[in-house]
């Protein structure tokens, strides 16, 4: 592309960059290298990459301009991205320009690495998603923007304070963010409250006009996404930061009315002001609320803007736009796109709708009900009174349809009813995405099965044409290339360049199974990245653990029903039988777990504590040594689970069969060589047929099992009598062995797991204490272990997110994949 710029600002050669980044240090930062801080060389040299992105991200911009192009427009309330200045560097290629530039510098690329802060945009496994996504549409050429929020701070950061979480704000913005570009010309006026009142407009239409207490204005960042491998292609995320419209009152300020001067301001930012604020109290569900109607209205207006520019027709916005419902947070756009359509742009009902259906799709990721968001009447209706008017509307329309197939089926027309008339009146988020969407997909061929037999029943009996399955996917670029480079480097040195972007080509790794000179690399790799690991447990935590011992990793949210509480109560186990018998033949272990618990789930809370508390007592008892230590790593993400991956020897995945919609931890650590233990959920169903029945270790009930035990009025004292060793462990946390004596400190625990235990922990125990014996003999054979560790790298490409994007171009968005590059249009550069 011919762009007037100077040449060397888009050179890879090592003087271009050499020069590139002393400029950005001279003229951005303003520092000479005498004087510069790692921050200043980190910027300066995160602007550097930046500019070698800019020729293509212009590009890709003239590209949403092409009438001939869909775009993909993924609406997902987070983005778990991490770290951006190492996965720029690897996708565009020019890893060892950069380290000889630095070094001539005397600077360590390694070590700038570390100053960058993790962008506080998502939280687990739904925004991680959405990052990998992001990833393979800019890989496969796929014109995409990724919309959300540009949260000022993310979640939060997570402490341990003896043994307990404490939330610390996560300041992830504080040196700035030279990966985004503000857009103040590119910025739209979100309503709320108020009420509606009826008119007629210039031709006589009878017509609702939504008459708003308050409105904010959204402001796009945009953040760059660049395809791997320099191919053309920059997608982005565009990330809705809120403002005031008029963000300072001049008279308040003169009369000496200071805090009404920015109040403003203060209550207008406050939507973009932290990621899932907790939304126990009502002021919290107001807020979150608030947050999934401000990226949304803000996405679908952009949308709009993009398509007049395009000299378009809004009749044929479903053929220029594929939006993507990442779970419910953004299921308003159903309601918000009629409104917009029919409201501001005067479209008749009926077209609206049909270009709603064929705009929208929906990804369902959960099957907890208490996860499918349901917003009360009074709360909705105070603050969207408009979009409450068209949901009724829909739900009318909808209930005359589903009275016809079912005309004396009552209980199943209030199911399907976005109304819920139960214990008080709400508005279902799921009902609403489910029925304004073209397609709905799980994301775990179990996962869709159970969404069609149990949540969404009813509309799959309705319209089955509806739902589909598309597997969750990660990329390996992030995942293993950038995390665990000596692996990517040993799997390129015998199957070639290629497999990073496709998938298959892993296969080729199969045959080294059998080269003994290959097992024994691929072991030395393990042992790296391990040594690596435990010389950061040591420094944050200051317990030695021993690199040869096996590593047996749950990373994960902390939730009840992913029951890191069943591996404590195992591990307790373990302790007992070493302490009873010293001369026991064990495998030395080291357990390892990381997550964050919801601010206000307190028995996730109490969980954490407990693991602290076991760990304190485990590491300190000199009987044991280090034949078993255990570690709770805090404050997991991103760049904690790049180091914690690779190292995994053992990766649990032991969640209650038919709770996990998919899982990607799971594909994260097999993709790196970790063998799993887990139960026939999510994404490990798939996992052990790719891998292989021998190189998985299963356990525990199936999901029909668990369903027909608790129909049968299963009664968990029953496993808490008959199993000795679990009585035993149940009754050490109840008596104070691991609380100082404190019996009350874990009476929650004890008292949810004998007289409730819905995620069937004691019913599984026997089963999952008997398979880590299996797991522990297996890894003391350690050439048969990395046999299978090689075989389940090998048979894990379907797990991309390459493959993925793949299936919802081709099944939901109706999109080409490899787009070619289009002409870059001279307005666009002005």
């Amino acid at each position: 592309m011919n762009l007037d710029c100077d040449p060397i600002r888009v050179a890879n050669s090592v003087s271009a960059l050499k020069q590139c980044i002393l400029d950005n240090l001279y003229f951005i930062q303003g520092r000479v290298p005498e004087v510069a801080t790692p921050i200043d060389w980190y910027m300066a040299l995160s602007f550097t990459v930046r500019d070698r992105m800019m020729t293509e991200w212009v590009e890709s911009f003239s590209r949403i301009r092409e009438e001939s192009v869909k775009l993909v427009a993924y609406l997902s309330a987070e983005y778990l991205i991490g770290p951006q200045l190492g996965n720029n560097i690897l996708n565009l290629g020019i890893h060892s320009e950069i380290e000889e530039a630095l070094r001539s510098f005397g600077q360590d690329l390694h070590h700038l690495l570390r100053q960058e802060p993790e962008p506080g945009l998502g939280n687990g496994g739904l925004g991680r998603l959405a990052a990998c996504y992001m990833d393979s549409l800019a890989t496969l050429k796929v014109p995409a923007v990724g919309y959300g929020i540009r949260y000022e701070f993310g979640l939060f950061r997570q402490e341990i304070v003896d043994g307990w979480q404490v939330e610390e704000t996560d300041k992830w913005l504080n040196y700035g963010n030279p990966w985004e570009i503000a857009r103040p010309e590119i910025a739209y006026t979100v309503l709320s409250g108020g009420h509606t009142e009826l008119y007629h407009d210039e031709d006589g239409v009878l017509r609702t006009r939504w008459v708003p207490e308050h409105s904010v204005k959204g402001v796009a960042h945009d953040v760059p996404i660049v395809g791997y491998g320099g191919n053309g292609t920059v997608d982005f995320l565009r990330l809705w930061k809120s403002e005031a419209i008029e963000s300072f009152d001049l008279q308040a300020f003169n009369i000496g009315n200071y805090y009404k001067a920015v109040e403003s301001k203060v209550s207008s930012e406050t939507i973009s002001k932290v990621l899932y604020p907790n939304d126990e109290p009502e002021v919290g569900k107001r807020l979150r609320l608030s947050q999934q109607y401000f990226f949304t209205s803000c996405s679908l207006q952009d949308m709009i803007r993009i398509l007049l520019a395009r000299k378009q027709s809004l009749d044929v916005f479903h053929e220029h736009f594929a939006v993507q419902l990442n779970d419910t947070h953004p299921s308003i756009a159903v309601a918000e796109l009629m409104r917009l359509l029919v409201d501001i742009h005067r479209m008749g009902w009926d077209k609206a709708w049909e270009i709603t259906q064929k705009t929208l799709a929906y990804t369902n990721h959960t099957l907890l009900p208490e996860a499918l968001e349901k917003w009360s009447l009074p709360l909705f209706a105070s603050m969207l009174p408009r979009h409450l008017e068209i949901i009724y509307e829909i739900n009318r329309r909808f209930l005359e349809e589903a009275r016809k197939m079912y005309p004396k089926d009552d209980s199943r027309i209030a199911r399907l009813s976005i109304i819920e008339e139960r214990d008080g009146k709400f508005v279902r988020m799921a009902n609403l995405a489910t029925i304004g969407s073209h397609a709905v997909n799980g994301v775990a061929e179990l996962h869709s099965d159970l969404l069609k037999k149990t949540i969404l029943r009813d509309f799959y009996e309705m319209t089955p044409e509806k739902f589909l399955n598309v597997t969750n996917g990660v990329t390996p670029r992030r995942w293993i290339a950038l995390s665990n480079p000596e692996l990517s480097e040993l799997i390129t040195s015998r199957i070639g360049e290629g497999w990073l972007t496709n998938e298959g080509k892993l296969r080729q790794l199969e045959p080294f199974v059998a080269d003994a000179a290959f097992r024994k690399e691929w072991q030395n790799v393990k042992q790296t990245r391990k040594q690596l690991l435990a010389k950061l447990i040591e420094q944050r935590l200051g317990v030695a653990i021993d690199p040869t011992s096996l590593f047996d990793v749950q990373a994960k949210r902390i939730h009840e029903y992913k029951r890191q509480l069943l591996n404590v109560l195992y591990v307790i186990s373990l302790y007992n039988q070493i302490k009873k018998d010293p001369s026991t033949v064990t495998t030395p272990r080291t357990v390892i777990f990381g997550g964050k618990a919801a601010p206000g789930y307190a028995m996730a809370k109490r969980i954490i504590k407990l693991i602290n508390s076991v760990a304190e007592v485990i590491n300190h008892d000199p009987a044991v040594g280090s034949r078993v230590k255990m570690v709770f790593l805090p404050n997991f993400n991103v760049t904690n689970g790049q180091l914690i991956y690779p190292a995994a020897d053992l990766s649990e995945q032991i969640s209650t069969a038919g709770k996990e919609a998919a899982g990607t931890g799971n594909m994260k650590f097999a993709m790196n060589g970790a063998l799993t233990i887990g139960t026939l959920d999510g994404a490990n169903i798939e996992i052990r047929e790719e891998v292989g029945a021998e190189n998985f270790f299963l356990f525990g009930l199936t999901a029909q099992e668990v369903f027909e035990h608790k129909s049968s009025g299963y009664n968990p004292r029953d496993s808490y009598q008959e199993n000795p060793v679990l009585r035993e462990v149940i009754d050490q946390i109840a008596s104070g062995v691991f609380s100082k004596g404190d019996r009350t400190l874990f009476q929650p625990i004890v008292d949810s797991l004998l007289n409730r235990d819905e995620y069937m922990l004691l019913a599984d125990f026997a089963s999952y204490a008997e398979c880590q014996h299996r797991a522990a003999a297996a890894f003391r054979n350690q050439d048969q272990w990395t046999r299978m560790s090689i075989l389940n790298v090998a048979r894990m490409g379907k797990f991309s997110s390459d493959r993925s994007i793949r299936e919802y171009c081709a099944k939901i968005w109706n999109v080409p994949v490899g787009l070619e590059k289009a002409p870059v249009k001279t307005e666009v550069l002005k």
